[in-house]
């Protein structure tokens, strides 16, 4: 496989179009015809990691945050950015960034956070608004489902964790072929009566293009009848953050040091102790003061994240234990997730996990 090949499937198990609006995901740089001799997995693809990657000869860094963000205008090694980025392209690296494809992805970050707390009912915290859109196309009754069929195929009519979605309403259209027409049936300037399905699929907007193509290629129609809908309905399995809920509610005092365990902490900073117990809890995985509200709106008794200033802990009033670990800290199980993702995807080359630490926040005790 080349490099572009190995990106278009990355881009299938972390849709880019699913990533902020705000973010740089995808192929940041590197030859897309160059063959693939491996792939390293790591958090940061900083300097230490390009020299990683050349020593276990992989040509290839998966990386979650991305290295190149914004107002890069020149690659002459002046600073961090530039020294790991020219050495990757002079060592023929390529380097991908997934970031908030995989914050957004239903079992990316946020959900590992959760699954490590032991949280049951998880829900997206921050659910995509805007992100569906429903198909309503007219068929001849014969040809309903081999275009159903393709359309599915395109990636239509799924829901969470269902696919192949859809509804059919029978009914009898009308057409007249007028001067310059074509028609699959019918006659010249005469009013044609057919039996016709209606069917209807949802699907993500950023599938759209492809879904209209195989629609009008899978119709036996010259002009095919159709509208799309954009719905307002938020997607329940694609946004930022998770909460859910222990089975049991737990003292603040414990919660935090289960916290401390199964993150491996040596210090939280969080608000002041609440005199109520811990049962639903939310998470955002890196910086998540944008998710406080939303936390506090869906009636959460702690927030976990990272990044937090100090007029954030004002804001909960002391209605909320809000609890920073640290944004490294935060996410620091998604170069394992990404290694079995990858390793189940890719057999013909070495899934490696990157060895350096990353993480430019020490402390000392």
């Amino acid at each position: 496989m080349n490099v572009n090949e190995v990106s278009k499937e990355l881009a299938n198990l972390f849709p880019l179009q699913e990533a902020e609006d705000f973010d740089n995901v995808g192929l940041l740089c590197g030859n897309p015809e160059r063959e693939v001799s491996g792939i390293l997995i790591c958090h940061d693809a900083l300097e230490i990691v390009v020299d990683e990657a050349i020593s276990k000869n992989v040509n290839v860094i998966v990386a979650f945050h991305p290295i190149i963000f914004s107002g890069l205008k020149s690659i002459t090694g002046k600073n961090y950015v530039e020294k790991a980025v020219l050495k990757a392209v002079e060592n023929k690296i390529a380097i991908y960034a997934i970031h908030t494809s995989f914050d957004n992805d239903y079992f990316g970050v946020n959900f590992k956070i959760c699954e490590t707390l032991g949280l049951k009912n998880q829900k997206i915290l921050m659910p995509k608004k805007s992100s569906l859109k429903q198909l309503q196309v007219y068929v001849p009754k014969e040809y309903s489902e081999n275009l159903k069929e393709a359309l599915f195929k395109a990636g239509a009519g799924n829901i969470g964790f269902y696919d192949e979605c859809s509804f059919k309403i029978s009914g009898d259209g009308t057409f007249r072929p007028i001067e310059g027409s074509n028609p699959f049936s019918g006659n010249l300037n005469e009013r044609k009566n057919t039996s016709e399905d209606l069917i209807s699929v949802i699907f993500e907007s950023y599938k759209l293009s492809k879904i209209l193509a195989v629609m009008k290629n899978s119709h036996p129609y010259e002009e095919v009848a159709h509208q799309i809908i954009n719905l307002e309905n938020e997607n329940q399995y694609s946004g930022l953050g998770r909460f859910g809920e222990f089975e049991n509610e737990i003292e603040s005092g414990d919660f935090l040091n289960l916290v401390k365990e199964k993150f491996n902490l040596k210090i939280i900073k969080h608000s002041k102790t609440l005199n109520k117990k811990i049962k639903r809890v939310a998470v955002l995985g890196g910086s998540g003061a944008s998710g406080i509200s939303a936390a506090m709106k869906n009636n959460c008794d702690a927030y976990l994240t990272g990044d937090l200033k100090y007029h954030d802990f004002f804001s909960v009033e002391d209605k909320m234990l809000l609890c920073d670990i640290g944004h490294f800290e935060s996410e620091q199980f998604i170069v394992q997730q990404l290694f079995e993702k990858l390793s189940q995807k890719f057999s013909t080359f070495a899934i490696l996990k990157s060895v350096e630490d990353t993480n430019p926040v020490k402390y000392f005790f």
